[in-house]
């Protein structure tokens, strides 16, 4: 317990608690109000929530299916990941149970913001949470066990992770539609789940995703210096063979940011016009200090 304790960061539970919140407020405040659905455990927990007795509400079936999922997935996710993901889903129960039943704010028949504008709750509501979910997985934990699931049970079943969510909340939203006896709902939270992915990805990988370049040249020298000189940074250099020519070749690679990709392929075909380059997304870049 000691060692877990230790390994967690003030930083990331003040984080964590921003991402609860920001959840609970795009749900609650958009989404519920208007009857539509949030993705995975979420979107489950407010179906169950309006199937029950106002005794059995969001903020418990959270709780009660969440933690289980992320309990179980201990072993695969580590404990300081199982501990952040119950901490921020804790918040976000705690925040949606703040906002529905103590706080003067009406969220009972139409949203306080967009009223019953479903393509405007849908939106924003899909983009807040979406903050909150990125925000949750950014510093180290989850706002759904249904990704633990994912982890855990997608290769087994011959899927990748987004395919098995996917197919799970594809099923959640039929049988919303069902119980609702309407698929205008269900459709306009595919919306809202379409907004919160896309703000996920962003939050996530951040404003300024890098790109990451390859460059096969028969001039490592000019390619790796017209490089550090444009850019101000380092390039690393690979020893190749060209299968085909039999030729020795260099592989440089570079990151740059993605407003740079253009000038990067202008200076590598001054410097090797037949230079062959491939350009790919990086999520994130690390630079570690060795002394610490």
């Amino acid at each position: 317990m000691q060692t877990l304790l230790s390994r967690i960061r003030l930083r990331n539970l003040l984080m964590l608690t921003a991402a609860g919140i920001v959840n609970a407020v795009g749900v609650t405040m958009f989404l519920a109000p208007v009857q539509l659905y949030d993705s995975g455990v979420s979107g489950t927990s407010m179906l169950l929530g309006q199937l029950t007795p106002p005794t059995l509400s969001l903020s418990l079936f959270l709780l009660l299916i969440n933690i289980p999922l992320f309990l179980y997935g201990l072993r695969r996710q580590g404990t300081l990941f199982t501990a952040y993901a119950i901490y921020a889903v804790a918040v976000y129960a705690l925040g949606a149970w703040l906002i529905t039943d103590v706080l003067p704010i009406d969220v009972t028949f139409a949203s306080p913001f967009a009223e019953r504008d479903l393509l405007l709750c849908a939106l924003f509501g899909g983009a807040i949470s979406g903050i909150g979910s990125g925000l949750a997985i950014r510093f180290g934990g989850a706002m759904d066990g249904i990704e633990v699931l994912a982890v855990i049970f997608a290769r087994r079943l011959g899927l990748t992770v987004g395919t098995f969510v996917m197919i799970y909340n594809v099923a959640l939203y039929v049988v919303c539609g069902c119980v609702l006896h309407s698929w205008i709902l269900p459709l306009y939270s595919i919306v809202a789940y379409m907004a919160a992915q896309k703000t996920v990805d962003f939050i996530v990988d951040g404003l300024d995703a890098a790109k990451a370049a390859m460059i096969v040249t028969s001039n490592p020298e000019g390619v790796s210096a017209a490089l550090m000189e444009a850019f101000g940074s380092g390039a690393t250099r690979i020893d190749a063979m060209g299968t085909y020519s039999g030729e020795a070749k260099t592989i440089v690679y570079f990151v740059v940011n993605r407003f740079q990709t253009a000038r990067l392929r202008t200076l590598v075909h001054d410097a090797d016009p037949r230079a062959y380059v491939t350009i790919t997304d990086v999520a994130d870049v690390f630079r570690f200090n060795q002394d610490v």
